[in-house]
């Protein structure tokens, strides 16, 4: 057991955590205030940019240090995962389905664009600037287009997701949300230009949305009727069954990443592209920062 030589200012996770908690908390209130400075300043700003941005002021003024605390690995590897399973518990296969084979394939298309637009993107600027699509290890490029992949796919939740898989350099990772959340706000205002202007794009491309606007009607009717004020048991039941599944997927997760590294080479080399199936979310060896102290971890065991 270890102190570390260079501490931050705060090295106690309870009051970290508390910090953390109240920079959030003020962010999302002030966002959503629609009169003053506040207002003008986050319809240039970004109120997700700067759940991102003053966390990260914190840590370079060296008041918090992720060096030394265990908040994200806490919620790395315990609410991410619950965060994910919650995402996808509201889905309605069924309704999806009934939209026809024509929005399917344009969905998958559409994921399908994104995850092979970051290759093709590395292919051509890497014609005439090879530097700019560089990088070694996890400073690869690719590795942080991964986490804007992984944005756009399936939201913030999958972009940390991304991150935590591909190991992409933290200390660049900033550049890619800025570069997420910039794209997206340029492309969220294309979309918003032409909504006034629905009916007649649909007639021009000569699209049958007759489907989208059936299932419109069912979810809002579906969400006026089952609409009530949660219970306790409500709450209980839902972290059951977003903790259980986060318990089973790290069960199962650490026992197929252990066989795919012992029996592939492709996956066991961490330069390789299908490094990521061997990432694992569990402990299995490292150091990890309580208040300040280091404790190094080796199967379960403090050394």
């Amino acid at each position: 057991m270890d102190n570390p030589v260079d501490q931050p200012l705060i090295v106690n996770d309870t009051v970290v955590f508390g910090l953390l908690a109240l920079a959030l908390g003020f962010i999302f209130y002030t966002s959503n205030l629609k009169t003053g400075l506040r207002q003008k300043f986050y319809s240039i700003v970004p109120a997700v940019l700067m759940c991102y941005l003053i966390p990260a002021l914190m840590a370079s003024a060296g008041l918090i240090s992720d060096d030394t605390s265990g908040l994200y690995f806490m919620a790395s590897r315990y609410l991410l995962p619950a965060a994910l399973v919650l995402m996808t518990l509201s889905i309605d296969l069924k309704a999806i389905s009934n939209l026809g084979s024509k929005a399917i394939i344009m969905f998958l298309t559409g994921s399908f664009g994104i995850i092979i637009g970051d290759s093709l993107a590395i292919l051509l600027v890497s014609i005439f600037s090879p530097e700019t699509v560089g990088g070694n290890d996890f400073d690869a490029v690719w590795r942080g287009l991964a986490t804007i992949a992984g944005s756009w796919i399936g939201g913030g939740a999958n972009q940390a997701a991304m991150l935590e898989i591909f190991k992409y350099n933290p200390e660049k990772y900033g550049g890619m949300v800025l570069i997420d959340i910039v794209v997206a706000n340029i492309w969220m205002a294309v979309i918003l230009l032409g909504v006034g202007k629905t009916k007649r794009i649909d007639k021009w491309l000569k699209a049958d949305t007759s489907a989208i606007e059936t299932l419109k009607v069912k979810v809002t009717e579906f969400t006026e009727k089952i609409t009530r004020v949660p219970t306790l048991q409500d709450y209980m039941i839902m972290l059951c069954l977003a903790f259980t599944a986060v318990g089973i997927s790290h069960f199962f997760g650490d026992h197929i990443s252990e066989f795919l590294i012992s029996n592939f080479e492709a996956v066991s080399d961490k330069k390789s592209f299908l490094s990521f199936l061997g990432s694992r979310f569990l402990l299995d060896g490292g150091t990890i920062y309580l208040c300040g102290y280091s404790y190094v971890i080796h199967k379960g065991e403090e050394l």
